[in-house]
């Protein structure tokens, strides 16, 4: 591992949430986590792990307990994706 890699925080990591997907009978949204390099994704309700390509499983870690706790916050979030401007790439 570099210096550099070493060094990262978790202010370098964003997260993007989906808005609410609804299959056959369930709702649920993803979640994702990335920085330059790596990426994890999780699915909600369930807090499950769908997708990881580089964080450590202490990461990981750290992340499901982040989605656990801030499922209302993510959920709020969700609620306020609108998928049509964000297919379209629109601000307003």
């Amino acid at each position: 591992m570099s210096e550099n890699e070493h060094k990262r925080t978790v202010s370098d990591i964003q997260m993007s949430v989906s808005s609410m997907i609804r299959t056959k009978d369930t709702k649920a949204l993803y979640v994702m986590f990335h920085d330059e390099k790596r990426n994890a994704e999780f699915c909600l309700p369930e807090c499950k792990l769908v997708r990881n390509n580089g964080f450590s499983d202490e990461e990981i870690s750290k992340l499901i307990d982040y989605v656990k706790n801030e499922q209302d916050t993510i959920y709020g979030l969700a609620k306020k994706v609108n998928p049509m401007k964000a297919f379209l790439g629109t601000d307003d």
